[in-house]
């Protein structure tokens, strides 16, 4: 909402399928090589070739159809998209049109106060990306790289429900973490594996007619996403409160100056002129095909989430972090497995000390310089009170400096803990001693300087006594 308004967006989201192949041809599907190295005949759109079927992107649609609650189709067909453009050798795309391979479906987001919120799925469809212009490097033209033409991309296409550019984002990062979870794509949006176009328009609020929307086309990350939507409504609600008329287009968003651009008039389908690609047969999938499908799902975002607060008593938030990533979640459970300590704090580790290590280093967490059954023996140390809890930071980092196991390095640093009740009282007294004025006011009535004493004691010691223990003497000691 923003005023006046009521904001009603979708989104198609671009997703490039996880496979070696290209979805009609041969060619590899590498990212990074040299431009036009990777485009055969049937990529380059030579005449008399024809497309073949990539057996494996079915599988993958199929996986993904049956992840989100939709209904995988029996019978689906491929479609030519007709269009001109200097990326797209054949002078058209191949894609599906009237019968995709993925129809309906749903996922469940919290809206902008926290209420979970239903967003339908219209439909997921196979087709081909095209090639790509590049317009730098070359003097009064462009040159042309179809390494990814053919690529293989599943879009998914939401219903109108989305309310804000948060509710979009929460949108696309809830499809981005399944399709991970699936393993049907590497998620990667620095490479182009996953970009959206969000379609977007305001209607007066109580309004049921959508109004003219605008297409913010290839949004390739969560920032951009919020950023392009954000002007986008403001411009159109600016155009409508000026008596002007939104015009139906389509934008590209200028993350340089913040803004939204026109790109060309929005095209209607009957401008690409659909119809059925003459060479390909259609996609019949048996009953027994998708239940085998089934069968490889994985446990998905949100069932993983609710196991973690059922099972490990994990604190909501915390448990949302976790599953977002599936690699993160194996890591904690290993964790967990693997340690004698609550779940809660193996949580706390892996969200925080481990996680700003990994963001520090730019590191994803299957590249972590500290194994999940490493952190768990350091987690067992704080636990059979060999450390404290503010010795095992130390003790992790030089972990992550490469210094060794958490004993190698407790060790070779003398960083046991001092749990010897004669020990410590010897300090506690010594430190009584030393402070007569404030055990005078301690005595009185002023509480607080309990952490006074406690910070001395474990300034004698190095910060090795154990706290717990030296809370309890000195108390016992000035009471």
């Amino acid at each position: 909402m923003s005023g006046r308004w009521e904001v009603v967006i979708g989104l198609e989201i671009h997703t490039q399928l996880a496979t070696r192949s290209k979805i009609f041809s041969g060619s590899s599907t590498a990212y990074g090589a040299e431009p036009n190295t990777q485009a055969n005949l049937v990529d380059l759109g030579y005449p008399g070739v024809l497309p073949v079927l990539n057996a494996e992107v079915v599988r993958m649609a199929a996986k993904f159809g049956l992840a989100i609650n939709a209904r995988v189709a029996e019978r689906s067909i491929f479609a030519r998209k007709n269009y001109f453009y200097p990326d797209l050798p054949k002078g058209y795309q191949i894609s599906q049109y009237e019968l995709p391979i993925v129809e309906g479906g749903e996922l469940h987001i919290l809206d902008e106060n926290g209420v979970e919120k239903r967003i339908g799925i219209t439909r997921a469809h196979l087709e081909e990306d095209a090639g790509k212009s590049i317009h730098t490097g070359f003097e009064n033209s462009s040159g042309i790289d179809l390494n990814r033409a053919g690529t293989p991309l599943l879009e998914i296409v939401s219903e109108p429900e989305l309310g804000s550019a948060k509710e979009a984002v929460a949108y696309m990062r809830k499809i981005h973490s399944i399709v991970r979870y699936l393993e049907i794509s590497d998620g990667n949006m620095q490479e182009g594996s996953f970009r959206c176009d969000a379609n977007v328009s305001v209607r007066p609020l109580g309004q049921e007619k959508l109004g003219t929307r605008a297409e913010i086309k290839n949004l390739n990350s969560f920032r951009f996403v919020e950023k392009a939507i954000n002007f986008e409504v403001e411009r159109q609600i600016e155009i409508i409160e000026d008596g002007g008329e939104v015009v139906q287009e389509t934008r590209l968003y200028d993350s340089d100056n913040d803004e939204t651009r026109s790109m060309r008039s929005k095209e209607e389908a009957n401008d690409y002129r659909y119809f059925p690609d003459p060479d390909l047969l259609p996609v019949v999938l048996d009953a027994e095909f998708i239940e085998a499908v089934r069968q490889t799902l994985p446990e998905l975002p949100d069932a993983k989430k609710q196991r973690f607060v059922d099972r490990y008593e994990l604190k909501e938030a915390d448990a949302d972090i976790l599953t977002v990533s599936r690699p993160l979640s194996d890591y904690f459970e290993v964790v967990v497995e693997k340690s004698a300590t609550r779940p809660q704090l193996a949580a706390n580790w892996v969200i925080g000390d481990l996680s700003a290590l990994l963001n520090k280093d730019g590191l994803d967490i299957q590249d972590s310089h500290i194994a999940a059954d490493a952190l768990a023996v350091l987690l067992n140390r704080i636990a059979d009170n060999t450390i404290s809890g503010k010795i095992a930071k130390e003790v992790f980092d030089a972990m992550w400096a490469g210094e060794g196991t958490a004993d190698e390095i407790i060790a070779a640093k003398g960083l046991q803990q001092i749990t010897d009740n004669s020990a410590i009282e010897a300090i506690v007294d010594a430190v009584i001693d030393a402070n007569p004025g404030q055990v005078a006011e301690y005595r009185a009535g002023k509480d607080r300087l309990l952490g006074f004493f406690v910070g001395q004691v474990m300034k004698e010691t190095g910060g090795k006594a154990n706290p717990g223990q030296v809370n309890e003497i000195i108390r016992q000691k000035l009471s």
